[in-house]
C-alpha cells in the first residue's frame, strides 16, 4: 500500500494566479507559508517558516482564485508531486509542489479583503410557524423503553 498525502495550515504568501491550459482547463498556483515553533536547549523560543508551492486544477482552481488573497489562512489537503524541466542554459530544474485536492478557508467571516455584510441588513426573525412547535414536559410520553440503572452492564 502507498500513501502520498500532504495537509498544511498556513497563510498565502501571494495572490493566486489563475491561468488556463490550451484546452481550457483552469489551473491556479500560489504559495503557503507554515510556521514551526520550538524551544531550544537554552529555553529560547525559535520559529522557522516553511514555504510550500501549491497548484489546484479545474473548479477548485477557480474557487481559490476567487476567494483567497495574500495573507488568507487556509487548510490545504493534497498530494506531493515533483516536476522537472530544463532551464534556458540546459540545466535540469526540479520543483516539488502540493497538488490541492481539498481546501478550507479558515479566516473568520468578513476578514481580509472579503466584503463585510451591510449594517442595514435586517436580522432574520422567526416566523409564527417556527415558534409553534412546543413540547409540553408535563404530557405523558408513550415511550416504554425506559432504561434502569440496574440494567446497565458497566
Amino acid at each position: 500500500m502507498n500513501l502520498n498525502k500532504a495537509m498544511i495550515i498556513g497563510n498565502l504568501t501571494r495572490d493566486p494566479e489563475l491561468r488556463n491550459t490550451p484546452n481550457g482547463t483552469a489551473v491556479t498556483s500560489f504559495g503557503v507559508a507554515t510556521n514551526f515553533v520550538w524551544t531550544d536547549t537554552n529555553g529560547q523560543r525559535q520559529e522557522r517558516a516553511e514555504f510550500h508551492n501549491v497548484v489546484a486544477w479545474r473548479k477548485l482552481a477557480e474557487i481559490i482564485s476567487q476567494y483567497l488573497r495574500k495573507g488568507s489562512k487556509v487548510y490545504i489537503e493534497g498530494r506531493l508531486q515533483t516536476r522537472s524541466w530544463d532551464d534556458q542554459s540546459g540545466n535540469k530544474k526540479y520543483m516539488t509542489e502540493i497538488v490541492a485536492e481539498n481546501m478550507i478557508m479558515l479566516d473568520s467571516k468578513g476578514a481580509g479583503n472579503q466584503s463585510k455584510p451591510s449594517q442595514s441588513a435586517p436580522t432574520p426573525q422567526a416566523t409564527s410557524e417556527e415558534t409553534t412547535a412546543v413540547i409540553d414536559i408535563n404530557e405523558p410520553t408513550t415511550n416504554t423503553d425506559e432504561v434502569r440503572v440496574e440494567e446497565v452492564p458497566f
